[in-house]
């Protein structure tokens, strides 16, 4: 009983997702149909393609649009208008014109076209490994092709050229960073060696200025005890001509012998007067 609920239970679900993968399919089937093309669009078409032999390119391009306008799912319409961008060197714009016809259209021969044109855009931006894929999905479709076959070699060499240039580049880079490197450390080792030069010519300079500062200060050391010599001397002259502690002077000697011999005169005068003075007077008359 447990079996059967359970086969009851999701065998429903298993025809719904059938029939949605059934619908997926449908679908994909009707959008790679040829579209159905109208006359007046085929007519617009195939204006745009007199003006691009005639390499007006912008005025088929004008054309090409207005025919996509018309039928958005012409898809002749979109590889042309891929193509007159493209000429005018908008690779850029014409790529998505191409992806798009090469994962919708509905023959081979066109989708080929597409692959191979997306391969030649990504030639002009030299992404030469995207080129090598876009060349190869077109020789699926079309292995006989031999102009996309030559732009598969001549995309498979480039990639090469391109990859070893990559890696001498790099080794370049390497080797330049290296010789930069050594000739960075032999600079600073030069400018070390010329930095411990100059602080010794300048440890020489500034001993030298010290030595000849020490001769200056000596010199005027000398100066200045020559001075001070010259000075001690002048004043000692000048000390001369003044009068020392206990010493006379000519004069003073002199006035002071003079003054000695006046009072030695004073003193024998008073001793003179003294002496006079005890004599007796002879008072006797002479009769």
């Amino acid at each position: 009983m447990k079996n059967i609920a359970f086969i009851c239970f999701f065998l429903p679900l298993a025809i719904l997702a059938q029939e949605n993968v059934s619908k997926k399919q449908e679908r994909t089937k009707e959008n790679q149909k040829p579209a159905k093309i109208k006359l007046a669009e085929k007519q617009i078409l195939r204006k745009g393609n007199d003006l691009f032999k005639e390499k007006r390119f912008v005025d088929a391009e004008v054309k090409y649009k207005k025919a996509l306008k018309e039928n958005p799912n012409y898809r002749t319409a979109g590889y042309n208008l891929g193509n007159a961008v493209y000429e005018q060197n908008r690779f850029e714009e014409a790529l998505p014109q191409y992806e798009l016809v090469a994962k919708s259209a509905g023959d081979n021969e066109t989708r080929e076209k597409a692959f191979h044109n997306i391969g030649n855009v990504m030639m002009k931006q030299k992404q030469y490994a995207k080129a090598i894929e876009a060349y190869k999905n077109s020789l699926l479709i079309n292995p006989g092709d031999e102009t996309t076959r030559y732009n598969l070699a001549l995309a498979q060499k480039l990639l090469k050229d391109q990859q070893q240039n990559n890696e001498n580049q790099d080794q370049n880079q390497d080797q330049n960073k290296d010789q930069n490197q050594d000739q960075n450390q032999d600079q600073n080792q030069d400018q070390n060696s010329e930095n411990k030069d100059k602080e010794e010519e300048q440890g020489e300079d500034e001993k030298k200025d010290q030595d000849k500062n020490q001769g200056d200060n000596n010199e005027d050391e000398q100066d200045q005890q020559d001075n001070q010599d010259q000075q001690d001397k002048g004043d000692k002259q000048e000390q001369q001509k003044q009068p020392q502690p206990n010493q006379l002077s000519q004069q003073q000697i002199e006035q002071l012998l003079e003054a000695m011999s006046n009072e030695e005169n004073k003193t024998q005068k008073k001793v003179n007067a003294k002496k006079a003075k005890g004599k007796k007077l002879n008072q006797d008359k002479d009769w």
